[in-house]
C-alpha cells in the first residue's frame, strides 16, 4: 500500500510571515495574490512537493519585493541585476552566482526563466562549487513582469524575443552556450566566459 508524504500546503503561514515582513508596503489582500502567483508559477514544474511551500515563499518576496521597488514602495540602495535563460537551469544561475561572488553587498541579483526548468543543472552546481560558490537555495523560476520592472540591468542569454523589452533599462545579450548536455569541461569553459563578461559588467558599473 501507498502512502502520500507530501507535506500539507499551508497558504495560510505564508501570508501571515509575509504580511509581517511586508508590513505597510502591501495589504494583505496583495500578499495573498502573490502568494497565489507564486504558487501557480512553480508548482506545476515542483519535482520535490516537500520543498513547495519554502520555494513559493522565496518567491512570492521576490515578486513583492520587484514590485514595490518598481513602484517606489522600497528604495533601491545598490544596482538591481537581472539575468535571463531559457530554463534558468544553468546560465542564468552562474552568473547570479558570480555577481554575488565578485561584488557582494554591491548588487541586488535576480535570475529567472523563459521557461524554467523544474531543477538546477547539476554540472552548473559543481562547476561553480570549484570556485567556493554554493548554490543551496537556487531555484528555477519564471520571468514576471515586477521583475523586469524593478530591473537597471538586464542581461539575456539564449531567451531571444521571450523577454520583453521595457524603456530605461540596459540590456545586453551573451552569447554564452547552453550548458545543458555539455561535458564537465564544457561547463567549466562556460563558467570562466561568464565570469569575464560578468567582470568587464561590473567594471563598466564602478563596482
Amino acid at each position: 500500500m501507498s502512502t502520500d508524504n507530501r507535506q500539507p500546503f499551508d497558504a495560510d503561514v505564508i501570508i501571515e510571515e509575509l504580511t509581517y515582513s511586508f508590513d505597510g508596503v502591501f495589504t494583505r489582500s496583495e500578499i495573498e495574490e502573490a502568494v497565489a502567483n507564486a504558487r501557480r508559477a512553480l508548482e506545476p514544474q515542483a519535482t520535490v512537493h516537500t520543498f513547495l511551500p519554502v520555494l513559493v515563499r522565496r518567491y512570492a518576496a521576490e515578486l513583492l519585493s520587484a514590485s514595490a521597488q518598481a513602484d517606489g514602495r522600497i528604495a533601491k540602495t545598490v544596482p538591481e541585476l537581472l539575468f535571463v535563460c531559457v530554463q534558468n537551469a544553468g546560465r542564468s544561475q552562474i552568473a547570479a552566482a558570480l555577481a554575488e561572488h565578485l561584488a557582494p553587498g554591491k548588487v541586488h541579483v535576480r535570475s529567472a526563466g523563459s521557461a524554467p526548468s523544474g531543477t538546477i543543472n547539476q554540472m552548473a552546481v559543481d562547476v561553480l562549487a570549484e570556485r567556493g560558490i554554493a548554490l543551496t537555495n537556487a531555484y528555477p523560476k519564471p520571468l514576471s513582469n515586477s521583475v523586469l520592472h524593478a530591473a537597471d540591468v538586464i542581461i539575456t542569454m539564449g531567451c531571444g524575443d521571450e523577454c520583453p523589452y521595457f524603456p530605461g533599462k540596459r540590456y545586453e545579450d551573451w552569447g554564452v552556450a547552453d550548458p545543458d548536455g555539455k561535458t564537465l569541461d564544457q561547463v567549466r569553459d562556460i563558467r570562466d566566459d561568464i565570469q569575464a563578461r560578468m567582470t568587464a559588467l561590473l567594471r563598466d558599473l564602478n563596482l
